[in-house]
């Protein structure tokens, strides 16, 4: 039981709220699959356009235009090569993020997906805000992609349990600095906001920034050393919340 008296909790996704196993087994093959047709498709229309200029930007180019030239052909197979070797090398660009975003958009409004996330979820969720915390979400994944997830999930729209959103656009989340922007926007004390998460470094970026810190280990999550020194979680519903809200 972890006992928790602040006033905010900060979830990652991936390994915390869901399993890893749906974005790598389910969501990461869907864009994959759709990436060609979805390009060709939504060729200039405004939203693709901006995650291919932030895919050039990534790459230190000033624009599209001045990585790929003026031909569209040229520019969507240069763009399309560039997401298939971020994805290959599981690398968590900011444009790569954006436009996945945009590709599963269209299987979660279709049905055709829907975000896992674990059985103590939903309750723990409606549980913190009726107490009266603040919870958001910190993830890799894009703002748009992470309220098309819980917006879409297995147990329902998920989405109005949440006051706000970070991504990569705030910074890495291995580093301290991110949690202390996330910090400032909560309008909080570092100490009063719980991040749960099941990756070390970033909690360790996170305890460094002044939060208070816990570790998920859910069902095929990756192996930690046991001398991590982290409070441990197999379930939201060991988070115990000490003072009334």
């Amino acid at each position: 039981m972890l006992e928790f008296s602040g006033r905010a909790i900060l979830l990652d996704i991936e390994g915390t709220t869901s399993s890893v196993r749906f974005v790598y087994d389910v969501m990461f093959p869907f864009a994959r699959r759709e990436l060609e047709t979805y390009l060709r498709e939504h060729w200039g229309e405004d939203d693709l356009a901006d995650a291919c200029e932030q895919i050039a930007r990534d790459l230190g180019h000033d624009s599209l235009l001045s990585w790929a030239g003026d031909g569209d052909g040229h520019a969507r197979q240069l763009v399309q090569g560039e997401v298939i070797r971020l994805m290959d090398g599981d690398i968590k660009a900011t444009g790569l993020k954006q436009l996945q975003g945009l590709i599963w958009r269209s299987g979660f409004e279709s049905g055709e997906m829907k975000a896992h996330v674990y059985d103590d979820v939903p309750a723990a969720l409606a549980a913190w805000n009726e107490a009266g915390l603040d919870v958001r979400i910190y993830s890799s994944g894009s703002i748009a992609a992470q309220k098309l997830f819980f917006g879409h999930t297995i147990a329902g729209d998920l989405l109005h349990q949440f006051r706000g959103h970070y991504d990569t656009t705030t910074g890495p989340k291995k580093e301290a600095a991110s949690y202390e922007q996330i910090a400032s926007a909560f309008g909080l004390p570092a100490d009063e906001i719980l991040f749960i998460s099941d990756v070390i470094a970033e909690l360790e970026a996170a305890r460094a920034a002044g939060a208070a810190t816990a570790l998920t280990l859910r069902p095929g999550n990756a192996e930690v050393a046991a001398d991590h020194g982290f409070d441990e979680l197999t379930s939201f519903e060991q988070v115990k919340l000490t003072v009334p809200r």
